[in-house]
């Protein structure tokens, strides 16, 4: 690790963005609690400390066991008022923390339960009612309108989910399963994202939601990205911009195909960029020189990378520390990297603690600095036209400065 360049006031200072934010990822402990004991949902433990020992922990022995949590989050999301509430903490959490944008993703569908009037809609305004009430707020306050600060702005990412291991998660996916049919699976999930994708884009376009974008979430191993290829096109077609969580247990054959298949303006995680051995496409003989072209062509097309470091060795403990974290092959090879949280709960950390983690396996000057925030203001799914975004970006990034002059850091 390097020495700290920066103080941790100074990163908390800085306007920063967050977009790969899972909304049912990220809830407060405290929320969660309050949810869960509104709604009569079961949790392990009714305080913080008993959460974060037996199920929000520091470190995670894998994949499923980091996963184990989404059962309690999504429970009480299925509640309308928890839902609200849930994306009105998360909105505010950021702002405190000097996030000026954030673009939250969630799977809408898995909160629908049509029985009970929950319905595509219905969530979605719901969640936007929370995070509209949240910006709102903070730029009707003294910080945006007498001390200059920029004001906060979000976005919504809807996900499609790659598979179900369980059918009964969701009142919406069971029915569903009724209706289509147990022997097609894979004919299930493609009509729901077909659905989710579709609706998405009415509820832009009619109703002026700032849905911005599109995802693919869930297991990648055995549910590849093609198998959603007419749902990407759709979003294509319509002008909805597109990530996917790619390479983030696969290996780089998974992010090639989000590109070339998905039409992906940016990347969920994209770990495995840089490690050819986790390549098992048998056609690619020539492992370190498929990714290192690969590694270019994303660097030249400008392709921005959703980094997400905790998560990453929370899920996959064989990378140890953050020394070897993939992230100092991305700066090397001057990729477009944006530092994201991935789940503020599930992972417990901030966008600032991913910044120290990202400055203590790489020395980054100062104009270096300055690109990797800028990343997430102009690589952004912005819900305006791009004349307004250019000029949030410029708001942003000279408040960057007098931040960084007040702190006495300069270029």
């Amino acid at each position: 690790m390097t020495a700290p360049r920066y103080s941790s006031e100074f990163l908390r200072a800085i306007p920063k963005a967050d977009l790969h934010l899972h909304l049912d990822g990220s809830l407060r402990p405290s929320g969660l609690i309050d949810m869960a004991q509104r709604s009569k949902v079961e949790l392990p433990s009714y305080s913080e400390e008993g959460l974060f020992e037996l199920v929000f922990k520091d470190s995670y022995q894998n994949l499923g066991e980091y996963l184990h949590g989404f059962q309690y989050t999504c429970a009480v999301l299925r509640d309308m008022e928890n839902l609200e509430q849930a994306a009105y903490e998360l909105a505010q959490d950021n702002i405190a923390e000097g996030v000026n944008y954030i673009e939250v993703r969630f799977a809408p569908q898995l909160m629908m339960d049509l029985a009970r009037g929950i319905t595509f809609d219905r969530v979605m305004h719901t969640t936007n009612n929370g995070l509209k009430r949240a910006q709102d707020e903070y730029n009707r306050s003294d910080a945006v309108l007498r001390d200059g600060k920029p004001p906060f702005a979000y976005g919504i990412i809807n996900c499609a989910m790659r598979m179900f291991g369980n059918k009964g998660f969701s009142p919406y996916y069971t029915e569903l399963f009724k209706m289509l049919g147990d022997h097609e699976p894979k004919q299930v999930i493609r009509t729901a994202a077909m659905e989710m994708v579709r609706a998405s884009v009415r509820l832009r376009d009619e109703e002026g939601l700032p849905i911005v974008g599109l995802d693919i979430a869930g297991q990648e191993m055995g549910y590849p990205a093609h198998n959603f290829k007419e749902v990407y096109e759709y979003a294509h077609q319509n002008f909805l911009l597109k990530t996917v969580h790619a390479g983030e247990a696969y290996g780089a054959e998974s992010i090639f195909e989000a590109l070339t298949l998905c039409y992906a303006d940016r990347l969920g995680h994209g770990y495995s960029l840089f490690s050819p051995d986790m390549i098992q496409d048998p056609a690619i003989t020539d492992k370190a020189d498929y990714a290192r072209r690969l590694a270019s062509f994303i660097a030249d097309r400008r392709i921005a990378i959703e980094v997400c470091i905790t998560s990453n060795l929370q899920t996959n403990p064989t990378i140890g520390d953050v020394s070897n974290h993939n992230f100092k092959h991305m700066y090397a090879n001057r990729l477009a990297t944006v530092i994201c949280t991935d789940n503020r709960l599930v992972s417990r950390t901030t966008v600032t603690r991913e910044y120290e983690l990202a400055l203590s396996a790489v020395d980054v000057p100062l104009k270096r600095l300055k690109d990797m925030v800028a990343y997430g203001f102009k690589k952004n799914f912005f819900a305006d036209d791009y004349v307004a975004k250019r000029a949030y970006a410029k708001q942003v990034l000279d408040y960057f400065d007098r931040v960084a002059k007040e702190h006495g850091y300069s270029s």
